[in-house]
């Protein structure tokens, strides 16, 4: 038999695995139409309830570019240097497209249940 503690891990465990899917397509979603700085993404998921920290979303960003989903443009910026805008790629959008069809049927399925 299992303790509360180890339960609660467990669950805490899937809740990350779950989150770290839900934050990629959201990040996808985020940069879809327009250019995103980085803090502009952090803010929109924070304002959706989504908690991170840069040193979650800096790397998301590196392998969401990596995989060419995302690609960045340089901005003139006029509190400093020039700052790094993520906007989705043609494979990005499509990519999001395809997540949020998964979503949907998942939501409908964890309903039925």
């Amino acid at each position: 038999m299992t303790s509360k503690n180890s339960n609660k891990e467990y669950a805490d465990q899937l809740a990350v695995q779950l989150r770290k899917g839900y934050l990629a397509y959201c990040v996808l979603a985020i940069c879809r139409s327009v250019p995103q700085y980085t803090s502009d993404i952090i803010a929109k998921l924070h304002a959706a309830d989504l908690v991170v920290v840069e040193g979650t979303v800096y790397p998301l960003l590196s392998r969401l570019q990596k995989d060419g989903l995302l690609r960045y443009e340089w901005h003139e910026s006029e509190q400093g240097p020039p700052r790094k805008y993520y906007v989705a790629t043609k494979a990005g959008n499509e990519v999001a497209e395809l997540v949020l069809t998964k979503i949907t049927a998942l939501n409908k399925a964890l309903k039925k249940l």
